[in-house]
């Protein structure tokens, strides 16, 4: 990293997001924030005014999506470095983005281990794409800023894309209330069942009740599922009693309750290449019982088994059920264990 100090532009319209990123960087000295914005015709103005060494620069702003902005910041602020921070874990996007004169792009999920490490080969005149999104991330990208040759399979491109694990997705969604995590869930069941693919619904009583609803309403044949076995619903507190030991949850346990689960749901489907769809609030249930942890490690043996499966995985969170204290952390900390996040 830069010894001199590196004068740092946030740009987010998610205020817990801006403060998340403030204190990543406050361990390091040498990144000193100078500015932030909420919105992209601000995030231009302020890198006209500023002309900040580095922009983190969000894509869904508003009054000017990030793209657009990091065009106009480049005829505005030339020498700025633009590092996408972004939710979307789409390639196409980072494509766009990228073309668009960014120099880097990290998903929101990765931040918490790649925000740094996108900082330092950003800064070092690289390029950096988080894991997630693949190793083609730069195939077809047009950086007017970057003009050099194509790097070996041992530079920090190659190093920053490979190893990917993208087959399988593991998300997660921050619903502000009760009704938009029931929308939510229902509009991911339905999407699956209509593609032919079996779903299974981890979630209380309540949450469940309110899902079959939306999808009764959706004009959804939800009791035509549930009779063929594509449908499958499950108790949150009685899932957790069949693998929890000493309150933490054992991992030999946990992948026979979901390998059950899933071959369930196999056996059920019709379609020769079904792709099993999973819903759940296991661990926003640990969470609201004040166990962080062993919250956080239900969603590490969930990514294994989505991976080891090739499952689409969603996990819900309600925010008003987590702690008042170090919430910003263990968002992050979520967030970590995903492969994309979506704040609703």
């Amino acid at each position: 990293m830069e010894t001199s100090r590196i004068r740092t532009l946030v740009v987010d319209d998610f205020e817990p997001w801006r403060r998340f990123v403030s204190t990543t960087l406050q361990s390091h000295p040498e990144l000193e924030i100078i500015g932030e914005a909420a919105d992209g015709l601000m995030a231009v103005q302020k890198a006209e005014e500023l002309q900040p060494d580095l922009i983190l620069l969000d894509i869904g702003l508003p009054a000017l999506n990030g793209i657009e902005s990091a065009r106009r910041i480049q005829h505005l602020s030339p020498k700025s470095k633009i590092l996408f921070i972004s939710e979307h874990r789409s390639l196409d996007m980072a494509k766009a983005a990228l073309s668009a004169g960014g120099h880097g792009y990290v998903v929101k999920s990765d931040a918490a281990s790649g925000l740094l490490p996108a900082i330092r080969a950003v800064l070092q005149g690289k390029r950096f794409a988080s894991t997630s999104l693949g190793a083609d991330v730069f195939s077809d990208s047009i950086d007017a800023q970057q003009k050099d040759p194509p790097r070996s399979r041992n530079s920090t491109t190659a190093e920053a894309t490979a190893g990917n694990e993208a087959s399988h997705r593991h998300e997660v969604a921050f619903y502000p209330d009760d009704a938009s995590f029931i929308v939510g869930f229902a509009g991911f069941a339905k999407s699956a069942l209509k593609s032919g693919n079996p779903v299974i619904v981890v979630a209380t009583k309540s949450h469940r009740a309110g899902i079959r609803r939306r999808l009764e309403e959706d004009a959804v044949d939800i009791a035509g599922a549930i009779k063929r076995g594509i449908f499958i619903q499950a108790d949150p507190v009685r899932t957790l009693s069949t693998f929890m030991v000493d309150e933490m949850p054992d991992r030999v346990r946990v992948a026979k309750v979901a390998t059950e689960l899933i071959a369930q749901a196999a056996k059920a489907a019709q379609v020769q290449h079904r792709r099993i769809a999973i819903c759940g609030e296991l661990s926003p249930t640990l969470l609201a019982d004040g166990k962080a942890e062993a919250a956080l490690r239900v969603e590490r043996h969930f990514d294994d088994i989505a991976k080891s499966h090739d499952l689409n995985v969603l996990c819900g969170y309600v925010l008003s059920g987590f702690p008042r204290n170090g919430h910003s952390r263990i968002v992050e900390r979520i967030c970590a264990e995903h492969s994309a996040v979506h704040m609703v």
